[in-house]
């Protein structure tokens, strides 16, 4: 974390990643909302293959805009990397979505609806995975950082 703060080309980096990121977030978001919600699908299963939408989605960003110089690496290999780290990700995110959000979709329904921006149910779902998208951007920048674009000088 204290590179973070010491120099200005991983700090770039990391902002580059919070964009490309923050595009992610929207198209998981997004995935998760029209699967779940138009389509009826269970909202773990939704989740889960809005996640591996915005993996597809980062990787290519990240290595052609964040990392640009991490080419020296073959593309599958890379992307492999890259897949595993999100898929442990994955695994930290699918317990934040099945276990707090009931908490959170009933800390919702508590609340006068016109505090409320989407149904409480929804504010609730959306709210976990917002969550657990915080929680597994941090993870995978630092894992990512050091393993796949390890051929990057810092």
């Amino acid at each position: 974390m204290t590179v973070l703060l010491v120099n200005q080309r991983e700090r770039t980096r990391f902002f580059r990643f919070l964009v490309v990121g923050t595009f992610g977030a929207v198209v998981d978001f997004g995935i998760e909302n029209v699967l779940h919600r138009l389509f009826g699908m269970p909202y773990v299963w939704a989740g889960s293959i809005s996640f591996i939408c915005a993996i597809l989605s980062n990787f290519f960003w990240n290595r052609y805009w964040t990392y640009p110089d991490s080419r020296s690496k073959p593309l599958f290999r890379q992307l492999l990397q890259f897949a595993l780290i999100n898929t442990i990700g994955l695994f930290i995110r699918i317990p934040i979505l099945k276990f707090l959000e009931p908490v959170i979709s009933k800390l919702c329904s508590l609340l006068p609806q016109k505090l409320l921006i989407l149904p409480a149910d929804m504010m609730g779902e959306n709210l976990t995975l917002a969550i657990a998208v915080v929680i597994v951007l941090f993870w995978n920048f630092f894992a990512n950082r050091y393993w796949t674009y390890s051929d990057v000088e810092s």
